[in-house]
């Protein structure tokens, strides 16, 4: 579904990011780790057009995501707070992504109630505006987001950061349950590597800008991680 060629990125004379060919099939639950200026967060501007390759292209669901915008149809995400507007409530923001999905606000409301345990009644109703929010109530409500409308391809760039443990427990069953029935694909970073172990079938580790590692997930990954980033 996902497929990257000869992509890179490059500021000046530094690479950020290099990496020759990567396949992420339809259904896949996909983790990125590595630490920081690794690449992670610069593949996934990529992959949603953010910003453009210095050489190279990635395609999804056929789609070149630098020439045609028609992916966004069918893709998720949420990388940072710049994704929300800030002047806007979480209802208002809601109901404004439900309108470019093609949802009425009737079928938002429905949608919202399965969130009910993950906002913790302190974000819907408050008539606070998003900018005011806690980065972790920010972090849900563009999470939440970026599920709206069934999207194929759902991207969340460190989704466990600034949640609280019951959120984050919470979080780790949406998001397995959205790749059980393989129909959706599931894009994630983290520095946690528990949470990618826990949550992905397979991940990529970068490093430098290069994918060094491409593992299946088992028993044994986390072990294998923790020596591999202890070194």
């Amino acid at each position: 579904m996902i497929h990257t060629t000869e992509l890179s990125k490059k500021y000046g004379s530094t690479t950020v990011l290099n990496i020759e060919n990567l396949e992420i099939p339809k259904g896949q639950s996909f983790g990125l780790v590595g630490n920081n200026g690794a690449g992670k967060t610069t593949f996934f501007n990529l992959l949603l057009d953010l910003i453009r390759p210095t050489t190279g292209k990635i395609t999804s669901n056929d789609v070149q995501v630098n020439i045609s915008e028609d992916w966004k149809s069918f893709t998720g995400s949420f990388i940072d707070e710049s994704f929300l507007i800030g002047y806007l409530t979480a209802e208002e923001y809601f109901y404004f992504i439900g309108e470019l999905r093609g949802q009425n606000k009737a079928d938002i409301d429905s949608f919202l109630k399965q969130f009910d345990e993950i906002f913790n009644d302190e974000i819907i109703g408050k008539k606070k505006y998003l900018r005011d929010l806690s980065k972790g109530n920010q972090k849900k409500t563009g999470i939440v987001a970026a599920l709206i409308g069934d999207p194929e391809i759902i991207v969340l760039d460190e989704p466990f950061a600034n949640l609280d443990p019951t959120t984050q427990i919470r979080l780790k069953k949406i998001l397995k349950s959205l790749t059980k029935n393989k129909e959706v694909t599931v894009l994630i970073s983290s520095h946690d590597l528990s949470h990618v172990t826990e949550v992905c079938e397979r991940f990529v580790v970068l490093e430098k800008g290069e994918a060094v590692e491409d593992i299946i997930t088992s028993t044994e990954t986390l072990k294998e991680l923790e020596s591999y980033f202890a070194v």
